[in-house]
């Protein structure tokens, strides 16, 4: 078949994966080849257990996989062939160095624009898909142009703004897709070339197109406003704990007002993901390396306000079982970051189950998708960890439950049996609230949800 244009991405991780898996059953006229240098990566893209857990994503892989979807190691080869590139690899937090725990560590990327450079034998699109600070394309722009091979490279800004768990429809019908070019004559005529891609499904009005440095830095901001509200609500549901209002009840009256809106007003045990903590702390690098010390510290409250609520979450779980757990069994339900995901980066679950080692307990972690990813976040201080696949075996001869996400299997659990195979008194802290507490409270249990007055049996 002969095909229109040439796509590759580099990087077969959750944005560059899914991202190419919708385009291709979108423009089956247009050949996409994910490429990774993971090759365990790549051969569980090409076998019927692909790598990474979305609902709907599989039924899209195995129904263009081979047609115009390939998945290979061949980096050299496919940036010879590719009309347009989009770079997706990872861009950590700096582990060291200047910036070490908030700027982004831009190694892999760099070697990414090296090795295009190497290979490439004609003009390019460049498509900056991983979350990068605001004028990053500069730098790729100076790598790019120092080959001095006469070769044009046009870089172009289209940040990803997937919810995991949610992907497939976030991509099938995008609130926006957001597409920032260089407003000169090749900076637009590449912008059309992205626009066009994406208009094959998304409608026009939907396609923004801002300069270059604007679309960098909304996906920092974006990320930034949505951790704001998660911490804000986290912030009140402290206070509701004190005073017997319910956190639930602001929320929805809070939410009702149409400036405000009632999405992400979910008060929890945190916030977790790879983007959200990664993306505030690098705004607040950027905004300190620029002398805008307030700026900075504003962004810096709201991971600094996530922190803490994980860090009250275990501090409430030992007060209320008599100031000590050591030696107990709790039952962790979910270790996943949120629901429909086995993605566990970040996840308030780690810290939680960190802080209850430390206080000497016994963890015993359920989660339908994220097991394996608990084993490799644990490793080497799990000594007093169980790993559990059913809820019911994970919460026997428990002293308590702690729900860590928001699975919709947890909710339909048989609660009457869980709290006979518990040790007495038995104790329920609801770190999504995402269960019925008054009938928990009914069946015997000691019932304490985030931002609501607890339902106990103690006098």
């Amino acid at each position: 078949m002969e095909f229109k244009k040439n796509i590759l991405c580099i990087g077969a991780g959750y944005v560059g994966g899914p991202t190419m898996a919708v385009i291709a059953l979108k423009c089956p006229g247009y050949r996409i080849e994910v490429v990774d240098i993971n090759e365990e990566r790549i051969r569980e893209w090409n076998s019927d257990d692909i790598p990474i857990y979305e609902p709907g994503l599989e039924e899209i892989v195995k129904q263009v996989r081979g047609k115009n979807l390939f998945f290979t190691t061949d980096i050299a080869k496919g940036i010879k062939q590719a009309d347009i590139i989009f770079v997706s690899v990872n861009t950590p937090t700096k582990t060291f160095g200047e910036g070490a725990g908030m700027a982004s560590d831009l190694q892999f990327w760099e070697e990414t624009a090296h090795i295009i450079i190497e290979n490439a034998n004609n003009n390019k699109i460049i498509v900056e898909k991983s979350t990068l600070p605001v004028r990053t394309a500069e730098a790729m722009e100076r790598i790019l142009k120092a080959s001095n091979r006469g070769i044009q490279f046009e870089v172009v800004s289209n940040p990803e703004f997937l919810a995991e768990g949610s992907a497939i429809p976030d991509l099938l019908e995008p609130d926006r897709v957001l597409i920032g070019a260089h407003r000169t004559p090749a900076g637009r005529e590449a912008e059309k070339e992205i626009v066009d891609l994406y208009a094959h499904w998304v409608p026009r009005e939907n396609i923004i197109t801002t300069n270059l440095w604007s679309s960098e830095l909304s996906k920092l901001v974006a990320n930034a406003f949505l951790a704001q509200r998660i911490s804000s609500i986290n912030a009140v549901s402290s206070l509701c704990e004190k005073t017997d209002a319910d956190i639930s009840e602001i929320a929805y009256a809070v939410g009702s007002d149409s400036r405000i809106g009632r999405k992400f007003l979910n008060a929890s045990v945190g916030f977790g993901g790879s983007c959200f903590k990664k993306d505030i702390l690098n705004l607040v690098y950027i905004s300190r390396s620029y002398g805008l010390t307030e700026v900075a510290d504003y962004w810096q409250m709201v991971v600094s306000m996530n922190e803490h609520q994980k860090s009250r979450f275990v501090q409430r779980i030992v007060r209320e079982m008599f100031n000590t757990v050591a030696g107990k069994k709790i039952a962790l339900f979910g270790f996943a970051f949120k629901a429909n995901t086995g993605d566990t980066r970040e996840s308030p679950a780690i810290d939680i189950t960190k802080k209850l080692l430390e206080e000497r307990a016994i963890v015993s972690i359920t989660d339908p998708k994220a097991l394996n990813n608990a084993r490799i976040d644990l490793k080497g201080i799990d000594r007093n960890v169980l790993y559990e696949p059913d809820p019911y075996k994970a919460a026997e001869e428990a002293s308590a439950v702690a729900i860590m996400t928001e699975w919709e299997e947890f909710k339909i659990l048989d609660y009457e049996r869980i709290y006979q195979s518990m040790k007495k008194p038995a104790f329920i802290f609801d770190g999504r609230n995402l269960l019925n507490h008054k009938q928990l409270y009914e069946i015997g249990f000691n019932v304490y949800p985030i931002g609501k007055t607890p339902l106990t049996h103690f006098e």
